[in-house]
């Protein structure tokens, strides 16, 4: 039996990183940072690829494929850093419809977002631990509270959002109800915004969401799509580090023929690799609902975040004091996975919730 891709998720691979390689280069991403605004065209190209309909079930204009290629699609993000929004307009604000919304709204909703015609951003961070002052009660159709870190808002139409209770409900952002604010973090790549909910009306999902159910599932994916964002930014900086042992000469000698360089790059190939299985299984179990499927996703985000780091930080030190310059802009991996790590749960946390789940604590 074969548990490798399959020929069309190479496919789906090797064309999404053509393209990527040819319309987001490092000075694209540069540039694109400085304002997301900027990278319409390359959504607009992703687009055409059928990216924005990966999940969408056929019978609403998609392409009906899984979160395993979904993944995918991330890890090659991830890999160039590119600055669109995928993982909530695309794939998560989709998922949620078909968890927890009712046939009534998939039928309403998801022919828009497979046309592009309702951009939807993600809030949601707060299932895994919220900060003091954060958090939205919904009472009678209206939404009162704070979000933070609320993804992919530029250019969005729409909200999608869970309230203290686990309940998913989405909302307009012209509302007048709505009021945002951008955050600034590590990672210019992508949008992160403060949202304030001061009744703002909200249509609820009513498909089957007992007890949060939906939205655990939906946090389950978002780490996944987190933890393929990383594996593809880290795969790209240990490419970056051996390509640059293989030029850089001291004492008239290329410094990847030393001893010492030559293990750092061993070891950072030797710790991702076997990541890049966990976290395709942990896409793999999602689809098919699995019994371990909400594991895979804590294990999988928590071990990823930690190589991640050590790739970032020792594929810095490879590249020695010109890693840290903005010349080779190593920086913008090293800072989206740094901030892919807190995102939804750090890995401290996140084996804790594992360590719960298994009963161990």
């Amino acid at each position: 039996m074969d548990f490798g891709l399959s020929e069309e998720q190479r496919m789906l691979q090797e064309s999404m990183s053509r393209f990527l390689t040819e319309a987001c280069p490092l000075d694209r991403v540069r540039e694109c940072a400085e304002d997301l605004h900027r990278a319409k065209d390359l959504s607009a190209g992703l687009a055409e690829l059928g990216v924005a309909q990966i999940v969408v079930p056929e019978q609403y204009g998609g392409l009906g494929l899984g979160l395993l290629d979904a993944a995918l699609v991330q890890e090659t993000l991830g890999q160039h850093v590119a600055p669109v929004p995928f993982s909530a307009r695309a794939v998560l604000s989709v998922l949620a419809l078909r968890y927890g919304g009712n046939a009534e709204q998939n039928a309403l909703w998801l022919p828009q977002i497979a046309r592009g015609e309702m951009r939807v951003g993600l809030a949601i961070n707060e299932r895994s631990g919220a900060r003091e002052g954060s958090g939205v009660e919904v009472s009678e159709g209206k939404a009162h509270g704070k979000l933070l870190f609320a993804w992919e808002l530029t250019d969005a139409t729409h909200l999608l959002l869970a309230d203290n209770a686990g309940g998913l409900h989405l909302a307009e952002l012209a509302n007048p109800g709505v009021q945002t604010r951008t955050l600034t973090t590590i990672d210019k790549t992508r949008s992160a915004d403060e949202v304030v909910l001061g009744g703002c009306a909200v249509q609820s999902l009513r498909g089957e969401n007992q007890a949060g159910g939906a939205a655990a599932r939906l946090t389950d994916a978002a780490r996944i799509l987190l933890a393929a964002d990383s594996l593809g930014a880290a795969q790209t900086m240990i490419g970056k580090a051996v390509a640059y042992a293989g030029e850089r000469q001291q004492f008239n000698r290329l410094i990847g023929s030393f001893q010492a360089v030559k293990h750092l790059c061993a070891e950072m190939a030797a710790r991702l690799e076997p990541c890049r299985a966990l976290i395709w299984y942990a896409a793999y179990a999602h689809d098919q609902k699995l019994d371990d499927a909400r594991l895979m996703s804590l294990l999988a985000k928590s071990h990823i975040s930690e190589v991640g780091q050590f790739v970032a930080r020792t594929a810095t030190e490879v590249h020695g004091g010109m890693g840290f310059t903005d010349l080779l802009g190593l920086h913008y991996w090293f800072k989206r996975i740094g901030a892919n790590r807190q995102l939804l749960g750090g890995p401290e946390r996140l084996r804790a919730e594992a360590a719960t789940l298994q009963g161990w604590a």
